[in-house]
Order: structure tokens, then C-alpha cells, then sequence
């Protein structure tokens, strides 16, 4: 894990060298989200995006088995310890169709909305929130870099941080 004062980098990077190191990632972000969180994931096909869900999921007392990428639905809703709304603009030809799913209305509902392939519908995210890129290193490993874009972005970020072990937070976190 290494943090970042440039701007232009993410808040911070986190190696996951297994299944397990990214439920222990998505464990202590599910304890550093607050309700209106907005979570834009990141990355290629097969690059954990879903995976990370599930783990996000079951930490915050969702039962992971219904956990499913929602390609074909475009949102699943899960109740846990706080709602979690699970959107995939994969399969969508226009970005204003995700507006058209009513987004804005599961932005403002009180619980955190995950949205898988997030720059494809950039202009429709709050500009407050956290953008998580992964990227697939070999078939256990990922590569994980957290982007806060606001500050209750940036607190998410440091709350993290110090989660995951870190007794600083970082200089500068996307300010």
C-alpha cells in the first residue's frame, strides 16, 4: 500500500495478492463508507470488480451468495447494515440510460451505490466520491488504486488507510 500527494495519482495503492487480501481490503472499506457513498469500480473484464462487491457486500451483512454481477438487470438491491445499490453499465449503448434508471434517486436513497464500469457513465456520478480502478497483475493478484474526488471522498479515503494499517494519513489525498 502506498499513499500519494500528486493530484493526478490516486489517494492511495493496495497490492492484493489473494482472494482473501481483498476481502481484508473490501472488509475495511465496508467499515469506512458512510450512507450517499457513491463508488465508481474500475477495470477490464476479469479484473475483480465483482468480486470486490461481493467482499464489500458480506462485510457490511449481506449473504454473498446473492451477490451476482447485475449485467443483465443493471441494479440489484441488498440489504445489510446499510443498503448497498449494485449497478453495471456494462451492456448500456448510452451513458443516458443510466440517468434514465433513475441513479440519482439511489444517490440520494441512504445507502452506497457501487457502479461497475464507472467511466463509462462518468458524467452522470456525483462529483463527490470514490473511484476505485482494478486491474488484474496475474490470475491471484490485483492491483487496487483508490481515487477520492471529493471530501467526503477524501475521509472514506483516511478512514481506510487507517483501517488497513496505516498510522498516517496521507499528505495530500486528492485534494
Amino acid at each position: 500500500m502506498s499513499t500519494s500527494p500528486n493530484s493526478n495519482q490516486p489517494a492511495f495503492e493496495f497490492a492484493s495478492s489473494s482472494l482473501a487480501e481483498t476481502a481484508r481490503f473490501s472488509a475495511a472499506l465496508a467499515d469506512s463508507v458512510t450512507p450517499g457513498l457513491v463508488i465508481g469500480l474500475i477495470g477490464n473484464l476479469g479484473a475483480g470488480k465483482t468480486t470486490l462487491v461481493r467482499a464489500l457486500a458480506e462485510a457490511l451483512e449481506v449473504d454473498p451468495r446473492a451477490v451476482n454481477s447485475p449485467t443483465y438487470v443493471l441494479v440489484h438491491e441488498y440489504s445489510g447494515r446499510i443498503p448497498l445499490f449494485h449497478f453495471d453499465t456494462y451492456r448500456l449503448t448510452d451513458p443516458e440510460q443510466f440517468a434514465n434508471l433513475g441513479a440519482d434517486e439511489y444517490f440520494e436513497a441512504g445507502g452506497v451505490c457501487l457502479v461497475e464500469w464507472a467511466d463509462r457513465v462518468a458524467e452522470y456520478l456525483p462529483a463527490d466520491r470514490l473511484d476505485i480502478r482494478l486491474a488484474a497483475t496475474s490470475d491471484t493478484e490485483r492491483a487496487i488504486a483508490v481515487h477520492a474526488t471529493g471530501p467526503v471522498a477524501r475521509q472514506v479515503v483516511s478512514r481506510l488507510i487507517t483501517r488497513l494499517g496505516r498510522d498516517r494519513r496521507p499528505e495530500n489525498p486528492l485534494a
